[in-house]
């Protein structure tokens, strides 16, 4: 029985890391997209300007919601996810540029697909990782 338990658990933990993450990417791509076709950023500062936006959103959300049931305290758990979304920024940004520049993707067509990429590998980290 608790291994049914748990992985109920780890179903809707994976269920709102899903919604939290879903929610965090259109705030990102929302404010990427429409400040670099708005403003006619560049795509790698639009995408920086999308992901300041987007970062509270996740971290709350995934604190409160996808990992509500640990007890890790905001000067542990915060430092991490830090690292996590800074390292899936980070990707984010090498993967595309190189969309962006071997693929003649338009930026919001690579932002996308690199997002996608970007959250399974987030996951994992926080999962593993940041809330752990």
């Amino acid at each position: 029985m608790a291994r049914k338990s748990q992985r109920l658990a780890q179903a809707k933990s994976f269920s709102w890391f899903t919604f939290v993450g879903a929610v965090a990417g259109v705030v990102h791509y929302s404010v990427a997209v429409g400040t670099e076709a708005g403003f006619s950023l560049a795509p790698a500062i639009a995408n920086t300007i999308g992901f300041l936006f987007a970062f509270p959103v996740s971290y709350m959300g995934h604190r409160h919601l996808s990992f509500a049931t640990r007890d890790t305290l905001h000067r542990q758990s915060l430092p991490r996810f830090l690292l996590v979304a800074s390292s899936g920024f980070i990707s984010n940004q090498v993967l595309l540029a190189g969309a962006l520049k071997l693929l003649h993707l338009p930026f919001w067509l690579a932002l996308g697909l690199v997002m996608v990429i970007v959250a399974a590998l987030t996951f994992s980290s926080s999962h593993f990782w940041a809330f752990k």
